[in-house]
């Protein structure tokens, strides 16, 4: 099975414990492996320093919107505007242009005809996901994050996992959940390097 980890680095005003994207930086740095990080406008412009750490290793830079809302809800102007703001922050604070990976704050959106032919327009493609182990719920636990995501990949060949920068449970689950993927048999890539026509057809799978 082929398995390609991907990380929402989000919401610069959110409190949550420090350090957690060196966290897991270092355990993908320990395992040799790249990953695929989607960063929001605001967190990039928030943090530049840790997004620079994020792109300097070679892991494969998305955009993730400036103001993190539903795209579905914007008009077209705001739409542009917004996934251009974010493309300027991210490039300003790595070095790299997010294009052509873009996800969709919440996945909303992501079968919208005019919001896929806007992120067209612009030079973009959505990026769903097939395991969504909600890392972000209060009380998720690093053992139950580990069984979900496990629970999730094994059922498909090819795996998008979505992660997210922010929460504590990730940084202290990412290395163990490495060692199982890694034992199960998984092979790590980026999503760049995941079948095309698998993945134009991706839909959200939690």
């Amino acid at each position: 099975m082929r398995v390609a980890l991907t990380f929402d680095t989000e919401f610069p005003d959110r409190p949550s414990p420090t350090g957690v994207e060196d966290r897991i930086l270092s355990a993908l740095a320990a395992a040799g492996l790249r990953a695929t990080f989607f960063l929001q406008g605001r967190w990039a412009r928030a943090y530049p320093e840790v997004a620079r750490r994020i792109a300097e290793p070679g892991h494969v830079i998305g955009n993730h919107s400036h103001h993190h809302a539903p795209m579905d809800g914007l008009l077209d102007d705001f739409f542009r505007s917004d996934v251009v703001d974010a493309q300027e922050k991210i490039r300003a604070a790595t070095g790299v242009d997010p294009r052509p990976l873009f996800r969709c704050p919440f996945g909303s959106g992501m079968d919208d005809y005019r919001v896929l032919g806007l992120l067209d327009e612009l030079g973009y493609r959505h990026v769903g996901w097939d395991v969504d182990p909600r890392d972000w719920e209060e009380g998720r636990e690093p053992t139950e994050l580990l069984s979900r995501v496990l629970a999730g990949v094994r059922k498909r060949d090819e795996a998008i996992v979505l992660l997210h920068g922010w929460p504590g449970v990730t940084g202290e689950a990412l290395p163990g959940m490495l060692d199982a993927l890694a034992a199960a048999g998984a092979e790590f890539v980026t999503v760049e390097e995941l079948d095309p026509s698998r993945r134009s057809a991706r839909r959200n799978i939690r």
